[in-house]
């Protein structure tokens, strides 16, 4: 069994690495390397291996990157776009290595056979996925999520070295009804150099490094500005294939090596710098080759790939979770530079988070001038005893931001002084504060702080909490760059006139945001409770706290014990919510959104008063569902998920995400998947709709003739 301490972490190691995907996938402004997010990545699979209760269903490893931008359409992937596992030392290779002889081996067998691998350089680019119909490029898409990626069919079009259409010399007899072809766009070194030459001349910013260049030309909603980017592609694989039988040499293709060969005879550039090896050996040996050469090399990388040679072999080891068995990135050690730590400061970010930064003396390091450096929060800064003056060691291996990764202390002058971490947010003067068992501190002005504002207002949208229709990311930038909205009291008072104006918006829409707006007066205590943003209440929570206290005042002011006899409320949840409150500027927020009319129907009784008057104990009627442990699963034919766990839960159930032996009822709709075939291994109870709505009524008649 994990211990507390396990557990604890498992949920730090989650809430950091979801907060840096985001910050890398969504914002494009990631504030770690990518060495410390393997090395936070690592360290939460090994946890999860060895205790499997820890592996939560929404768990990064269970995910391959980042999420969808609402700007491109959405494109489901026919075969997903799994990443790789990543080695980086010779024993993780061997270990690699000795996974797949086992894995070949047949039972009793000698696993000591050296295997076949094809190994090339790992591209420091944008992996993205080519779709070819009777020969003819009809789309491209971005890995995305690995299941669903983003549509940048026109932007790819503009890439010279992806051929609009397949020589029709290759197949005699026809192509393959589609083809999808797997590989990376990529902005090669001379091409990097040239195109910030210009941004010089033109006195734009430069970018930062050929990938961060790629990803952004890639991802323009203008094609004719991808146009003007010299970008280039690389195939390293096929995904999907139909219709294959008569493709003249397809369907003779046994291994990855030939696959390769198959696609340059296409015509789609492929590394120059594929082998075909053999063994532990042969993997390390290329690996020191690759590296060896790396600086000469036309494009970045930042490490090799290895795969098993055979196609028979690969389907035989098959995939994990996120990836496949057969194959392993070996990543490069992070390249390094010595130079003065001038000072610390620090950045809020979009959740309030804390970060302190390092401002360096300009050094070049991993093919740029680096002259800030992350230092994730204050206690790597105490860990590595980081004092202002001291030389440090800088790493970075072509990732957007720097880190500070140890000190020369040799070389600490006399007068080097000790960081001191701000106790009042630098944008908003608000309490910086750090929950206890959290590693990062944050501001504690949520509705207030100009750095929090965009992902206040979208939380404060959301459906699951004031549900304003229309108000969505795009909007929320606007309105808030334009200065419209500085809290979400300001919504409740923006006009026709000035939404009109905006990009895009015009009359009809202003005006059927402001009917959205007037709409969402009318809600929960529970709604807009969660609708605040009170880090760490969410829905649940904020469920049982309108119950227990019944209005919002006694729960502003409610002491720290007292919060404590709610239901799953512990010492972190009391102290946020205090921490939350106690700040002047946002109950300034929560009255001025009171009075602009935002109104909810409060409880005659509250488990508070009930308990204090000994009339009542448990507020849960009885019925069938009370105090029972439930999970929904598929479509149900006419509720929507919210709606019946709204209904459960006001029957006293306990809605579940999971199915365990502690389920009491599952609820299964159509195309119902893992969860039904748990609740039938398990044995437990199964219903479908019209079962729940009868169990349902049953509860409500009893519930009023009570």
């Amino acid at each position: 069994m994990p211990t507390p301490a396990d557990i604890t972490r498992a949920a730090e190691l989650k809430q950091r690495l979801d907060e840096h995907g985001f910050r890398y996938y969504v914002l494009d402004d990631p504030v770690v390397t990518d060495a410390e997010y393997d090395r936070l990545f690592h360290e939460l699979v090994a946890l999860e291996a060895a205790y499997p209760q820890l592996a939560r269903a929404d768990s990064p490893t269970h995910r391959v990157g980042g999420k969808i931008l609402a700007e491109f359409a959405e494109v489901v992937h026919r075969v997903p776009m799994l990443s790789l596992g990543n080695a980086f030392t010779d024993e993780d290779v061997a270990n690699f290595d000795r996974r797949c002889r086992e894995g070949l081996a047949a039972d009793d067998a000698d696993t000591n056979t050296e295997i076949e691998y094809a190994c090339e350089p790992k591209f420091d680019g944008l992996a993205i996925s080519l779709t070819y119909e009777d020969g003819v490029f009809v789309q491209g898409a971005t890995r995305g999520d690995g299941a669903v990626g983003e549509d940048v069919t026109l932007n790819l079009k503009t890439i010279r070295a992806i051929p609009l259409s397949l020589p029709a010399n290759t197949f005699p007899l026809k192509f393959p009804k589609l083809l999808e072809v797997r590989g990376e766009v990529l902005m090669l070194k001379k091409d990097f150099a040239k195109l910030n030459d210009r941004q010089l001349a033109k006195g734009e910013k430069l970018f930062v490094n050929p990938r961060n260049a790629a990803a952004g030309s890639l991802r323009q909603l203008d094609s004719k500005l991808t146009a003007e980017r010299p970008l280039h592609f690389f195939a390293y694989g096929v995904g999907a294939v139909e219709d294959s039988a008569n493709a003249e040499g397809l369907n003779q293709r046994s291994s990855h090596a030939q696959m390769m060969n198959w696609l340059e005879a296409l015509r789609f550039p492929v590394s120059a710098e594929r082998r075909v090896v053999k063994g532990l050996q042969g993997l390390l040996a290329y690996y020191r080759q690759i590296g060896e050469r790396r600086a000469t090399l036309p494009f970045e990388i930042d490490g090799v790939v290895y795969k098993v040679n055979s196609f028979a072999a690969q389907e035989k080891l098959g995939f994990v979770s996120r990836a496949p068995r057969f194959a392993t990135a070996h990543k490069f050690p992070a390249e390094e530079a010595t130079t003065l730590l001038l000072g610390i400061d620090v950045q809020v970010g979009r959740t309030g988070a804390i970060t302190p930064v390092a401002r360096l003396q300009p050094v070049f390091v991993g093919g740029t001038t680096v002259s800030n450096a992350t230092l994730h929060n204050e206690g790597e800064i105490r860990r590595k005893d980081l004092r202002i003056g001291d030389t440090v060691i800088v790493r970075r291996a072509g990732d957007v931001i720097p880190e500070v990764a140890a000190v020369i202390y040799a070389k600490r002058p006399a007068d080097a002084r000790e960081f001191v971490m701000l106790t009042r947010c630098p944008q908003c003067n608000s309490h910086i504060e750090k929950l206890e068992g959290e590693v990062i501190a944050r501001c504690t002005g949520g509705l207030f702080c100009p750095a929090q504002r965009k992902q206040a207002l979208l939380h404060f949208a959301q459906r699951r909490a004031m549900d304003i229709e229309g108000l969505g990311d795009k909007l929320v930038e606007q309105i808030v760059d334009a200065q419209l909205v500085r809290t979400p009291a300001d919504l409740y008072r923006l006009g026709l006139t000035a939404l009109a104006q905006l990009e895009r918006m015009g009359e009809k829409s202003a005006s059927n945001l402001l009917d959205g707006i007037e709409k969402s007066k009318h809600t929960t205590l529970a709604k807009f409770l969660f609708g605040l943003g009170i880090r760490h209440v969410g829905e649940s929570t904020a469920k049982d706290l309108a119950k227990y206290f019944g209005n919002l005042n006694a729960i502003i002011h409610a002491p720290h014990e007292e919060l404590l006899l709610v239901n799953d409320v512990g010492p972190v949840v009391a102290q946020s919510l205090r921490h939350f409150f106690d700040e002047l500027h946002n109950r300034e927020v929560v009255e001025q959104l009171r009075a602009c009319g935002i109104v909810w129907t409060e409880q005659t009784m509250s488990i508070k008063e009930a308990d204090a008057n000994t009339a009542l104990v448990n507020v849960k009627a009885p019925g069938l569902f009370a105090g029972k442990t439930v999970v929904l699963t598929g479509t149900l034919p006419t509720l929507s998920r919210e709606d019946a766990k709204e209904q459960l839960e006001a029957a006293g159930a306990k809605v579940a995400g999971s199915v365990s032996k502690k389920t009491d009822f599952v609820i299964a709709g159509a195309e119902a998947g893992s969860k039904l075939n748990k609740a039938v291994e398990l044995r437990v109870a199964v219903i479908d709709e019209a079962q729940l709505i009868e169990m349902l009524a049953a509860h409500s008649r009893q519930e009023k003739s009570n």
